[in-house]
Protein backbone atom coordinates (compact mmCIF):
# COMPACT_ATOMS: atom_id res chain seq x y z
CA UNK A 1 0.00 0.00 0.00
CA UNK A 2 1.14 3.54 -0.79
CA UNK A 3 0.02 6.59 1.20
CA UNK A 4 -0.10 9.72 -0.97
CA UNK A 5 0.03 12.65 1.42
CA UNK A 6 2.36 13.08 4.38
CA UNK A 7 -0.09 15.16 6.39
CA UNK A 8 -2.39 14.99 9.40
CA UNK A 9 -4.96 13.13 7.33
CA UNK A 10 -2.19 10.78 6.25
CA UNK A 11 -1.51 9.95 9.90
CA UNK A 12 -5.10 8.78 10.32
CA UNK A 13 -4.80 6.70 7.14
CA UNK A 14 -1.61 5.20 8.60
CA UNK A 15 -3.53 4.19 11.75
CA UNK A 16 -6.36 2.68 9.71
CA UNK A 17 -3.88 0.51 7.84
CA UNK A 18 -2.25 -0.46 11.13
CA UNK A 19 -5.66 -1.50 12.52
CA UNK A 20 -5.87 -3.94 9.60
CA UNK A 21 -2.27 -5.15 10.04
CA UNK A 22 -1.28 -3.50 6.75
CA UNK A 23 2.15 -1.91 6.55
CA UNK A 24 2.59 0.85 3.94
CA UNK A 25 5.36 0.27 1.44
CA UNK A 26 5.83 3.93 0.49
CA UNK A 27 4.77 7.41 1.54
CA UNK A 28 4.54 9.89 -1.34
CA UNK A 29 4.25 13.67 -1.06
CA UNK A 30 4.67 16.47 -3.61
CA UNK A 31 6.40 18.79 -1.14
CA UNK A 32 10.18 18.26 -1.39
CA UNK A 33 10.64 19.77 2.06
CA UNK A 34 8.78 16.87 3.66
CA UNK A 35 11.37 14.13 4.05
CA UNK A 36 10.08 11.91 6.87
CA UNK A 37 6.65 10.62 7.87
CA UNK A 38 5.79 8.17 10.67
CA UNK A 39 9.23 6.61 10.43
CA UNK A 40 9.21 6.41 6.63
CA UNK A 41 11.43 8.22 4.19
CA UNK A 42 9.12 10.24 1.94
CA UNK A 43 9.44 9.86 -1.83
CA UNK A 44 8.54 12.79 -4.08
CA UNK A 45 8.02 11.20 -7.49
CA UNK A 46 5.56 8.51 -8.49
CA UNK A 47 7.33 6.45 -11.10
CA UNK A 48 8.34 2.90 -11.95
CA UNK A 49 7.16 0.15 -9.63
CA UNK A 50 5.63 2.66 -7.22
CA UNK A 51 2.82 3.26 -9.72
CA UNK A 52 1.88 -0.43 -9.53
CA UNK A 53 1.32 -0.37 -5.77
CA UNK A 54 -2.29 0.39 -4.73
CA UNK A 55 -2.34 3.88 -3.30
CA UNK A 56 -4.70 5.91 -1.16
CA UNK A 57 -4.94 9.68 -1.52
CA UNK A 58 -4.44 10.89 2.05
CA UNK A 59 -5.58 14.44 1.30
CA UNK A 60 -8.36 15.93 3.42
CA UNK A 61 -9.27 18.86 1.17
CA UNK A 62 -11.88 17.68 -1.36
CA UNK A 63 -10.79 20.01 -4.16
CA UNK A 64 -7.10 19.16 -3.87
CA UNK A 65 -7.92 15.45 -3.58
CA UNK A 66 -9.83 15.64 -6.88
CA UNK A 67 -7.02 17.55 -8.60
CA UNK A 68 -4.47 14.96 -7.47
CA UNK A 69 -6.76 12.10 -8.52
CA UNK A 70 -7.05 13.59 -12.01
CA UNK A 71 -3.31 13.59 -12.59
CA UNK A 72 -2.22 10.55 -10.59
CA UNK A 73 -1.48 7.65 -12.94
CA UNK A 74 -0.78 4.98 -10.34
CA UNK A 75 -3.01 2.21 -9.05
CA UNK A 76 -5.76 3.24 -6.64
CA UNK A 77 -6.51 1.07 -3.62
CA UNK A 78 -9.90 -0.45 -2.99
CA UNK A 79 -11.91 1.23 -0.25
CA UNK A 80 -10.87 0.32 3.27
CA UNK A 81 -12.00 1.03 6.81
CA UNK A 82 -10.71 1.12 10.36
CA UNK A 83 -11.32 -2.10 12.25
CA UNK A 84 -13.74 -0.28 14.61
CA UNK A 85 -16.00 1.02 11.83
CA UNK A 86 -19.40 -0.66 11.39
CA UNK A 87 -20.42 -1.13 7.76
CA UNK A 88 -23.47 -3.00 6.51
CA UNK A 89 -22.77 -5.79 4.04
CA UNK A 90 -25.21 -4.02 1.69
CA UNK A 91 -23.00 -0.94 1.26
CA UNK A 92 -21.09 -0.06 -1.91
CA UNK A 93 -17.78 1.73 -1.38
CA UNK A 94 -15.90 3.27 -4.30
CA UNK A 95 -12.16 2.86 -4.82
CA UNK A 96 -10.00 5.18 -2.75
CA UNK A 97 -12.69 5.77 -0.12
CA UNK A 98 -11.71 5.57 3.55
CA UNK A 99 -13.88 4.97 6.61
CA UNK A 100 -12.41 6.26 9.87
CA UNK A 101 -12.57 4.87 13.43
CA UNK A 102 -16.04 4.47 14.92
CA UNK A 103 -17.95 5.43 11.78
CA UNK A 104 -21.23 3.68 10.98
CA UNK A 105 -22.64 3.11 7.49
CA UNK A 106 -26.02 1.43 7.26
CA UNK A 107 -27.82 -0.67 4.67
CA UNK A 108 -28.32 0.06 0.97
CA UNK A 109 -25.95 3.02 0.88
CA UNK A 110 -23.76 3.86 -2.10
CA UNK A 111 -20.54 5.83 -1.60
CA UNK A 112 -18.45 7.04 -4.54
CA UNK A 113 -14.70 7.15 -5.13
CA UNK A 114 -12.21 8.99 -2.92
CA UNK A 115 -14.75 9.81 -0.20
CA UNK A 116 -13.98 10.29 3.48
CA UNK A 117 -16.34 9.02 6.18
CA UNK A 118 -14.61 10.52 9.17
CA UNK A 119 -14.33 9.47 12.81
CA UNK A 120 -17.67 8.77 14.50
CA UNK A 121 -19.75 9.84 11.50
CA UNK A 122 -23.08 8.11 10.86
CA UNK A 123 -24.39 7.51 7.34
CA UNK A 124 -27.82 5.96 7.50
CA UNK A 125 -29.71 3.67 5.10
CA UNK A 126 -30.41 4.42 1.42
CA UNK A 127 -27.91 7.28 1.17
CA UNK A 128 -26.13 8.16 -2.07
CA UNK A 129 -22.79 9.97 -1.84
CA UNK A 130 -21.02 10.95 -5.05
CA UNK A 131 -17.22 11.07 -5.53
CA UNK A 132 -14.96 13.19 -3.27
CA UNK A 133 -17.60 13.75 -0.56
CA UNK A 134 -16.36 14.25 3.02
CA UNK A 135 -18.60 13.46 5.99
CA UNK A 136 -16.77 15.08 8.90
CA UNK A 137 -16.33 13.74 12.46
CA UNK A 138 -19.58 13.06 14.32
CA UNK A 139 -21.76 14.30 11.47
CA UNK A 140 -25.05 12.46 10.93
CA UNK A 141 -26.53 11.86 7.49
CA UNK A 142 -29.97 10.30 7.95
CA UNK A 143 -31.87 8.06 5.55
CA UNK A 144 -32.61 8.66 1.87
CA UNK A 145 -30.20 11.59 1.53
CA UNK A 146 -28.33 12.41 -1.69
CA UNK A 147 -25.06 14.39 -1.62
CA UNK A 148 -23.34 15.61 -4.77
CA UNK A 149 -19.67 15.47 -5.76
CA UNK A 150 -17.14 17.21 -3.58
CA UNK A 151 -19.53 18.34 -0.85
CA UNK A 152 -18.55 18.39 2.80
CA UNK A 153 -20.83 17.93 5.80
CA UNK A 154 -19.09 19.67 8.70
CA UNK A 155 -18.24 18.24 12.10
CA UNK A 156 -21.32 17.52 14.20
CA UNK A 157 -23.73 18.61 11.47
CA UNK A 158 -26.99 16.76 10.83
CA UNK A 159 -28.93 16.19 7.62
CA UNK A 160 -32.59 15.18 7.98
CA UNK A 161 -34.15 12.37 5.89
CA UNK A 162 -34.85 12.83 2.21
CA UNK A 163 -32.72 15.94 1.65
CA UNK A 164 -30.81 16.47 -1.59
CA UNK A 165 -27.50 18.34 -1.34
CA UNK A 166 -25.84 19.57 -4.52
CA UNK A 167 -22.22 19.34 -5.61
CA UNK A 168 -19.36 21.20 -3.93
CA UNK A 169 -21.54 22.34 -1.04
CA UNK A 170 -19.86 23.29 2.24
CA UNK A 171 -22.00 22.67 5.33
CA UNK A 172 -20.60 24.27 8.47
CA UNK A 173 -19.93 22.50 11.74
CA UNK A 174 -23.04 21.90 13.79
CA UNK A 175 -25.46 22.94 11.04
CA UNK A 176 -28.85 21.24 10.75
CA UNK A 177 -29.99 20.76 7.17
CA UNK A 178 -33.77 20.52 6.81
CA UNK A 179 -34.21 21.36 3.10
CA UNK A 180 -32.53 20.78 -0.24
CA UNK A 181 -29.27 22.68 -0.88
CA UNK A 182 -28.16 23.82 -4.38
CA UNK A 183 -24.69 23.41 -5.90
CA UNK A 184 -21.79 25.47 -4.49
CA UNK A 185 -23.73 26.77 -1.48
CA UNK A 186 -22.07 27.52 1.87
CA UNK A 187 -24.49 26.73 4.69
CA UNK A 188 -24.32 27.41 8.43
CA UNK A 189 -26.62 27.40 11.45
CA UNK A 190 -29.67 25.64 12.87
CA UNK A 191 -31.69 25.49 10.76
CA UNK A 192 -29.11 25.72 7.98
CA UNK A 193 -29.05 28.94 5.99
CA UNK A 194 -27.14 29.68 2.79
CA UNK A 195 -24.71 32.54 3.44
CA UNK A 196 -22.90 32.59 0.09
CA UNK A 197 -21.91 30.59 -2.96
CA UNK A 198 -18.44 29.50 -4.04
CA UNK A 199 -16.92 27.98 -7.17
CA UNK A 200 -15.38 24.51 -7.23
Amino acid sequence: MLIYGASGHGKVIFDILKSRSIRPEYVLDDNPEVTEFMGYKVVHEAQGNILKIPGILAIGDNTIRKLVARRYTGAIAKAFSHSTAIISENVELGDGTVVMPGAIINSNTSIGMHCIINSGAVVEHDVDLEDFVHISPNAVVTGNVQIGEGSQVGAGAAVIPGVKIGKWVNIGAGAVIIEDIPDFAVVVGNPGKIIKYSNE
